[in-house]
């Protein structure tokens, strides 16, 4: 979870606590209809060299991601799939049940990394013990925590022994979170940013636009390569083969200190999906 540096690709990996390796970058499916669209952005996307893509069981595309992979001829071991259990799955049995009905959707034996998608009050322990049983068995590679804090997070650690291996988080510049950041990495949790780009809402602020001209990139590529500079797995989403190319094109150059810092300065705790914070 150290510095990337510019000789990484979009091949690169990180190892997660557990030794499984995701790949640094990879495509988000949110709010991507299900059918034809997230269909081709996922085989746009494997033909710019992605081999990671983030699904969910509410986003309703789970199949459409297993089907174009499929179609795509790459090897099951080649590509890394995770997706989420959804709110009203929660608890023990039924989380066994939601992982295998995501399985059947996917059309895959095993689960790259599966993922509490929501700190659910009162039901997220016996859901955290269900991936536990998951991970043993082997239907899971890897399991985590999506949207989870500080307090979330310390909760589940002081009445399981098993570790996150990963806590996927809106994060950007817009919302730095950087206690969050250094506690995960004290705990070797994996921070992995959703909506890196704000959902387009900060795109064309001035300094995040000077820096993009400067170094001759477009504002998304600034913003998602200050994540993989702070050791986070980026998820950027797009239908549009343009952009989707242009978010991988992330590895060839790099921020200065200069340009992170002033990156790092622009937290004003943007939030553009739901806020976690206040959940018992």
């Amino acid at each position: 979870m150290g510095k990337l540096q510019t000789e990484l690709s979009i091949q690169s990996k990180a190892r997660l606590n557990i030794g499984v390796e995701i790949p640094v970058l990879g495509l988000g499916v949110y709010q991507t209809s299900p059918g034809r669209s997230t269909q081709d952005a996922v085989r746009t996307a494997i033909g710019f060299g992605y081999r990671h893509f983030d699904t969910a069981r509410i986003y309703g595309n789970e199949a459409d991601v297993g089907e174009a992979i499929r179609d795509s001829g790459i090897s099951r071991e080649d590509v890394f799939i995770t997706t989420k259990l959804w709110n009203s799955d929660q608890g023990f049995d039924s989380t066994i049940r939601a992982c295998e009905s995501s399985l059947k959707r996917i059309g895959v034996d095993f689960l790259d990394l599966y993922l509490i998608h929501f700190p659910v009050t009162g039901l997220r322990q016996e859901s955290w013990r269900a991936m536990k049983k998951l991970l043993v068995t082997g239907k899971c590679r890897a399991v985590g925590v999506s949207n989870f804090t500080i307090r979330h997070l310390d909760e589940l650690l002081s009445r399981s022994d098993l570790v996150p291996a990963v806590n996927q988080v809106e994060f950007n510049p817009f919302l730095y979170q950087r206690e969050l950041l250094d506690y995960c990495h004290a705990k070797k949790i994996q921070l992995e940013a959703y909506s890196p780009l704000t959902r387009g809402e900060r795109l064309n602020h001035p300094k995040v636009a000077r820096i993009a001209a400067q170094i001759s990139r477009n504002p998304a590529q600034v913003l998602i390569r200050w994540g993989l500079q702070h050791g986070l797995v980026v998820i950027p989403k797009s239908t549009r083969e343009q952009r989707i190319r242009e978010n991988s094109q992330v590895f060839d150059f790099h921020l200065s200190n200069d340009h992170m810092q002033i990156l790092d300065s622009l937290n004003e705790d943007l939030r553009t999906n739901w806020d976690p914070s206040n959940v018992a």
